[in-house]
């Protein structure tokens, strides 16, 4: 059975969802983040980034959210992958800016240290976070189609998406300021992924 390491308001909700919506049999093992067990020994062991999320697949630990995501539609949750080279490309298009930017313009709220040591900095780059989340958002809701980021199928972009746009309201967005992007987080909630995940409080 596979086993997935993860935590609420994280970005491993992607594949929480996911894994939700596929039917899968699988295992939840929450991390106490806030108690630091991602720094301790047993974890680092898991993943030495300690960070979630980690599936425990049958051949070990694997990390990255998009990494995991791809695995599973290949190996467990198939259906969630265009077809068309083109489209499977812009798929992956916006899953890579979610990873490369709109995670980082987050973290910089939340992780400042990660990139600098000056208290200052740090309250700069917190600043910075809604106006460079807003900007993420608005490309973002350029790219939407509906119900969905594409259309009326959902993608692996979609579970990605859905995780990081939980956190907008934290990072000083106001998603109404973006009606599409407000439409698919409702499309979303009316999943079955999302909502056995907060169902079983691993959203927030």
């Amino acid at each position: 059975m596979l086993k997935l390491y993860c935590a609420p308001r994280t970005i491993s909700v992607a594949v929480v969802t996911l894994l939700n919506e596929s039917g899968v049999h699988w295992e939840p093992i929450r991390v106490d983040l806030a108690g630091g067990e991602q720094t301790r020994a047993p974890y680092r062991a898991l993943n030495p980034k300690g960070r979630v999320p980690v599936l425990m697949t049958p051949e070990g630990p694997l990390t990255e959210t998009g990494a995991i995501l791809e695995y599973l539609a290949e190996t467990a949750t198939p259906g969630f992958v265009p077809a068309d080279p083109l489209a499977r490309a812009r798929m992956r298009e916006v899953m890579f800016y979610l990873a490369s930017t709109m995670h980082v313009n987050h973290a910089h709220r939340l992780r400042g240290a990660r990139w600098a040591d000056d208290p200052a900095a740090h309250q700069a780059m917190t600043a910075k976070v809604p106006q460079t989340m807003a900007t993420s958002a608005a490309y973002v809701e350029d790219l939407m189609t509906g119900p969905f980021l594409f259309g009326a199928d959902l993608t692996l972009a979609d579970f990605y998406l859905f995780a990081v746009c939980l956190w907008l309201d934290g990072d000083g967005v106001d998603v109404a300021a973006f009606p599409r992007i407000e439409a698919f987080m409702a499309a979303m909630e009316a999943t079955e992924g999302v909502r056995k995940a907060r169902g079983d409080g691993l959203i927030a």
